[in-house]
């Protein structure tokens, strides 16, 4: 038997590939994929939990999996205030993490953004800051965050500010080197496929970082 994996955000850019790299993957036996909405997909290994998630408490009871993996992840604008940016990509969040780590998960692997900081004076980057800051506090035995810049791929809506950065990161993609690789424009594909690959590869305790270059080290 394989192991079992939980995903939250499994309709979004990375998350969706995220569901289906998990599913391909032989190291799962079981992937059980908690959304708001249904989920497209049809597959042996995959239980679906619906519910909103302002209800993750009850609906996370008694779930268990050794690796938990969180895809959440919206803008202010799409969100409509910046409480309700909070609400989604804090809030609820660090309650599915709370909860696996209560229910004994060892892995949690999460899906920041490039600048995060708790102290940061940009309100996007402060927000995702604080919640690695939280979740590091939980005690996992491995965490894992995963720091993309500029993510490439078909999204359900359109981000206009992400659009232009991976325009002009795009065309500057030569100068790149050093620290600037890091704001190198990533596949939300690639993002995934790291998230599974550092999952199912030599185990590690502790937090680990990936940004551009690490990510592509796992892929390599």
């Amino acid at each position: 038997m394989g192991k079992t994996a939980v995903l939250i955000g499994a309709t979004g850019l990375v998350g969706g590939h995220c569901l289906q790299t998990l599913l391909a993957s032989p190291a799962y036996s079981r992937v059980i994929a908690v959304t708001r909405r249904p989920v497209p997909v049809r597959h042996d290994k995959l239980e679906r939990i619906e519910t909103p998630f302002d209800q993750l408490e009850q609906a996370l009871a008694g779930v268990q999996a050794e690796d938990a993996f969180c895809c959440l992840g919206t803008t202010i604008r799409q969100a409509g205030t910046k409480a309700e940016f909070h609400k989604v990509d804090y809030g609820y969040a660090y309650e599915f993490a709370h909860r696996m780590q209560q229910n004994g998960s060892q892995h949690f692997l999460l899906v920041s953004a490039l600048g995060a900081h708790a102290s940061s004076p940009v309100f996007y980057n402060r927000v995702k800051g604080l919640l690695e800051k939280d979740v590091a506090a939980l005690g996992f035995a491995g965490l894992s965050i995963f720091r993309p810049s500029f993510l490439v791929g078909d999204r359900a809506e359109t981000r206009a500010g992400e659009a232009i950065g991976i325009r002009l990161s795009s065309l500057l993609t030569p100068l790149l080197r050093g620290p600037l690789r890091q704001i190198h424009p990533v596949k939300g594909a690639d993002v995934a496929a790291a998230m599974v690959a550092a999952a199912t590869g030599t185990p590690h305790q502790g937090t680990q970082i990936y940004r551009y270059d690490e990510m592509q080290a796992l892929l390599a």
